[in-house]
């Protein structure tokens, strides 16, 4: 793991070393083990290194192919790179390094930008092919590895994350108006766009062409595709295809040359990994967070998931290690997160930043379950809220309902100031959630299958890009490589094919119930917890009873509660006051209203008010530049 920077000057005038020095030394956390720069007069790449593979000099990079045709600088990990050397080999290349970086130099002096399609791990990577005077940024197929650009005033800028841009004097952060909107709609950005005005993350699977003459040039080369599930396969079958699968793809990522852990909830999909990886060490490093639950009262007073941890690393025997949080951790975090995450996606992260501090401390590299949920239906109260939709108009009706997590669009006028809600398209989130559909021409309506089916769609293809963003960069913040074994391409491309009836072992009692029916029909859709059926029974025979049957719970703290309690004051001092940064976007009455509302028990804005607490904190360090 890594990080990567990188300058072209269109108007072709040369690259102060500094600039780009600069660019990549912010990012120091990324990669403590080294740092290296090439500059080609008007193009320049920068790389920070953490070691994984190859831990010796003959892995730093930049590196160039032995024709030194390319030149690249990469962040992440090829885990097919071995077979990828036998052929390159077989054609005549040589290597002098054990690691995967080497390979990918030469398979682009071979194949050229078409290797970046062989590839089966997870990478962002910058290549510049010195002949044509033309740079090439690739992203792996899930967005694993993040990758920003800025093209403006006569210059483009790419970085694994967006704070290498301030150190570069043609950069002027502004807010993208755009973004705030979908943000506080979403509590996301579904979207390739940022809260930082002209940049742009470079979308999964995409390569683009750059050089001083012709524009950006985008080429997306792979998509998910849940539309053509094989009928043929059975239960068992897809039970057995899946245990296999998923032992090779915990085999694959676990190769590294240093210490390699695993993340351990209380759940299947972590569980699941820790397992199978503790087959290749002597002792597996497992890490669990938690919390101090002692103020903490309703449905979150389940949300500590240590003793269901507990077992399964004894279950495993492993080396267990935990990290408790408590109320006060949010105040001293809260900066730090917001300073590394920069782009705010998704919800709680916090804990996030605490678990892979303390496994830093032991590995370099840890196993994390993301993708398990998305990929077998892991949110069937989601599904079953949509299924029975007559339309792809009623489809989207219920299903924007769900994912308009923060306000509406009347909520809007009070929530932004007049200014900002005068400049915003109040209803361009609705847009760009339809968009999400409407862009794959192969979705269809007509069955509760279909309508599941682009429910998985869109989640892996929106909720999922989140999540490993926020992995990405809270682990890197504290030096740790993490890696995804349910986002193997072998085990994603046998688990679309999975018919929906094996991943949600209600369905057809679904079905059945009446939507007409009198009473909670909320209540109804919770006592469904029947997700990822195939998943569970692949690994029935390797995990505890308990952990199998376990229903679905997310990582989260129990902030409903502390934020009416022990953290109440701190949200009251961020958000509250007369020098507050964000109140140039945000109306003061609203916050207030919001504060109030939940402190009184009336409405849980615990997702809203974590939202506006994060982008004070972007307003105080991006537009302030408020030292933490």
């Amino acid at each position: 793991m890594c990080g990567i920077a990188g300058i072209l000057n269109f108007d072709q005038q040369p690259i102060a070393h500094t600039t780009i020095k600069t660019m990549v030394h912010i990012m120091a956390h990324r990669g403590p083990d080294g740092e290296g720069i090439y500059i080609d007069d008007f193009l320049a790449l920068g790389h920070r290194r953490l070691s994984i593979l190859d831990v010796s000099p003959t892995g730093s990079q930049p590196m160039a192919s032995k024709k030194e045709d390319w030149i690249i600088v990469f962040n992440g990990c090829i885990y097919n790179y071995l077979d990828l050397k036998v052929d390159l080999k077989n054609k005549g290349h040589h290597f002098i390094s054990t690691g995967d970086t080497e390979v990918i130099c030469e398979g682009l002096s071979e194949y050229g930008p078409d290797f970046f399609k062989k590839l089966d791990g997870m990478f962002a990577i910058a290549a510049w092919h010195k002949p044509s005077k033309t740079l090439w940024l690739s992203r792996d197929r899930y967005g694993v590895k993040p990758l920003y650009y800025y093209q403006q005033n006569g210059v483009l800028l790419f970085a694994s994350e967006i704070k290498a841009f301030l150190k570069h004097p043609k950069f002027k952060v502004e807010v993208n108006l755009s973004a705030l909107n979908e943000y506080f709609t979403f509590q996301n950005v579904f979207t390739f766009n940022t809260l930082f005005k002209g940049v742009t993350m470079l979308p999964p699977a995409n390569t683009v062409k750059i050089n001083v003459n012709t524009p950006l040039l985008h080429s997306s080369w792979w998509d998910y595709n849940f539309t053509e599930p094989d009928n043929s396969i059975s239960l068992a079958d897809a039970t057995a295809e899946t245990e296999r699968l998923l032992t090779k793809a915990v085999a694959k990522q676990m190769v590294a040359d240093v210490p390699v852990g695993s993340y351990l909830s209380g759940g299947m999909d972590s569980g699941s990994l820790s397992v199978l990886a503790s087959k290749h060490v002597d002792r597996l490093y497992t890490f669990t967070a938690g919390f101090e639950m002692s103020e903490v009262n309703g449905v979150e007073a389940g949300y500590d998931e240590r003793i269901d941890a507990e077992l399964t690393a004894n279950f495993i025997k492993s080396e267990h290690y935990e990290q408790v949080l408590n109320a006060g951790d949010i105040k001293w975090a809260l900066p730090k997160v917001v300073w590394h995450l920069e782009d705010l996606r998704v919800g709680m992260s916090y804990p996030n930043y605490y678990i892979s501090r303390l496994a830093s401390k032991f590995v370099k590299v840890c196993l994390q379950g993301t993708g398990g949920d998305e990929l077998y239906g892991g949110y069937p109260w989601r599904y079953y809220r949509v299924f029975q939709s007559i339309d792809q108009k009623s489809f989207f009706n219920n299903y924007y309902g769900f994912w308009q997590r923060l306000t509406n669009d009347e909520d809007k006028k009070h929530l932004f100031q007049s200014d900002v809600f005068n400049e915003i398209k109040v209803e361009e989130p609705r847009t760009i959630f339809e968009r999400v559909f409407t862009f794959n021409d192969k979705l269809k309506y007509d069955t509760a299958e279909e309508q599941i089916q682009n429910s998985l769609y869109f989640e892996i293809k929106t909720f999922l890009p989140g999540l490993l963003l926020v992995g990405d960069k809270l682990a890197m913040a504290n030096g740790l490589e993490e890696r995804f074994p349910f986002l193997d391409n072998d085990l994603v491309n046998f688990a679309q094919k999975i018919p929906v009836k094996h991943k949600l072992g209600n369905l057809e009692l679904m079905k059945k119930v009446d939507e007409n029916l009198m009473g909670d029909k909320k209540k109804v859709y919770s006592e469904f917890d029947d997700g990822k059926t195939v998943l569970r029974r692949a690994m029935k025979d390797i995990l505890p009873e308990r952990i199998v049957n376990r229903k679905k719970q997310g990582f989260s703290a129990p902030d409903e509660s502390w934020y009416r309690g022990e953290n109440a004051a701190y949200v009251k001092e961020l958000l509250l006051g007369k020098n507050i940064a964000c109140h140039q976007f945000i109306q003061p009455a609203f916050i207030e209203k919001t504060i109030y509302e939940h402190c009184e028990k009336r409405i849980n804005h615990r997702l809203l008010l974590w939202s506006l607490m994060n982008f004070e904190w972007w307003c105080r360090i991006f537009l302030n530049y408020e030292k933490i």
